[in-house]
């Protein structure tokens, strides 16, 4: 039996096809979908192992996705097709077993165990505990990281030569644009891939992580993949951190936003000429004023759903056009948007759970009563008391009638 190149246990393909199963996904440039791949699976399955092990896999173009933002501009998205998720999850598993208990305690992004609310959480503790924060942007992070500092990384770490080997591949294989065509890739690692946030975590744990702990020891933070929160206790060593920080991402080949980039006072005494809020991961962060258990009205800062994320719930909520949907019913609307509601609560319904569950509450259930309106053409007291009625009758057919009991909306 001729001896294989690599010795790669096939388990760790099988995992990372039970990963992507579970993760579905768009199809990448051959447009095979998971369907497809199923119908020949063990032959398909067995196909990647055995070229991984000899050395001859090589990762075909990611697709070119393009998603727009907010500010106008857009984000590209590189999709790998079903075959090279499975190839970059086994390769994945691997290397996150060995590099990922090292990382640095306060990195949350993509990694077992860790999520965006531990960070959102650690963050919130520890704005009450020092008022100055350096709210950090990396301008493009994906698009601009250094290939030969990861192999690098990865070298350090002595990872075995197939590990390097398609890691190397994988952060040069081409994008391949919608009109087809092919673009080479020096730099950067494609959003979408499987193992790009792992490699991005491995590149920023040496470029920040340990920089932050050798240069500025004792200074907390909170880092979720690039989205960056330094906490401070005077605005000098803010700005200090800043200029430093700017010199920094210079050395590594990156560049800091300066637009995004900015020195925010967190207390219940503002200060003129200087930010008092900032969003990290979704959620808005400032004073508010609240009311303790006895009724008494006091301040401090909380997270909440942001202002930009709430313009686009609402959004997406009128690009729905229920009320133009007369001809179908309720059970058809939960059927369908059940799942982006829940989504949203489970994210966002978190922190500052009352002013989120309003304005969510609101912006849904003025839809359902327009529908209801146009279906029976009533005037809006009898569709109020109709809709009333079926939520009595079934109180779970939509997921954000919850929120009227959780927080008496």
């Amino acid at each position: 039996m001729q001896r294989k190149a690599f010795e790669i246990p096939k388990s760790l393909v099988w995992l990372a096809y039970q990963d992507v199963r579970r993760n579905r996904g768009a199809p990448g440039c051959d447009g095979q979908t998971l369907t497809e791949f199923d119908q020949r699976r063990d032959r398909n399955l067995y196909r990647i192992w055995n070229r991984l092990c000899s050395g001859t896999y090589f990762p075909p173009p990611v697709r070119e996705k393009r998603i727009p933002k907010d500010n106008g501009k857009e984000r590209v998205l590189g999709i790998p097709t079903v075959s090279d998720r499975i190839a970059q999850g086994a390769v994945k598993r691997y290397v996150e077993a060995i590099i990922d208990p090292i990382f640095h305690a306060d990195s949350y992004g993509y990694r077992p165990g860790r999520s965006a609310h531990d960070a959102l959480r650690q963050c919130s503790i520890r704005c009450r505990r020092k008022n100055w924060v350096l709210e950090v942007d990396i301008s493009a992070f994906f698009d601009h990281v250094r290939h030969d500092l990861i192999i690098k990384a990865l070298q350090h770490h002595e990872m075995p030569a197939w590990v390097i080997l398609y890691c190397r591949r994988w952060l040069e294989a081409p994008m391949q644009a919608e009109m087809g065509t092919l673009q080479e890739r020096k730099r950067g690692t494609p959003q979408g891939g499987v193992i790009s946030p792992l490699l991005a975590n491995l590149f920023l744990h040496y470029a920040f992580d340990r920089w932050m702990d050798r240069t500025h020891r004792g200074v907390p933070f909170e880092r979720y993949a690039d989205d960056i929160v330094i906490h401070c206790t005077r605005m000098s060593e803010a700005v200090r951190i800043r200029a430093s920080l700017t010199q920094r991402m210079s050395e590594v080949g990156l560049s800091i936003n300066e637009e995004k980039s900015k020195v925010v006072y967190i207390d219940i005494f503002e200060r003129e000429n200087v930010a008092t809020s900032f969003t990290f991961l979704g959620y808005d962060f400032k004073v508010r004023t609240l009311r303790n258990f006895k009724g008494e009205l006091f301040r401090k800062c909380m997270p909440g759903a942001s202002m930009k994320a709430m313009s686009r719930i609402v959004k997406t909520i009128k690009h729905w056009r229920i009320h133009r949907s007369t001809a179908g019913d309720l059970r058809e609307f939960s059927r369908r948007y059940n799942p982006v509601i829940r989504g949203w609560i489970e994210y966002y319904g978190k922190f500052w759970y009352r002013n989120f569950s309003y304005r969510l509450w609101s912006a849904v259930q003025s839809r359902l009563l327009k529908w209801m309106k146009s279906k029976y053409r009533i005037s809006g007291r009898k569709a109020e008391h109709k809709l009333r009625l079926v939520r009595r009758a079934m109180p779970e057919l939509f997921a954000h009638w919850y929120l009227l009991r959780a927080s008496n909306v």
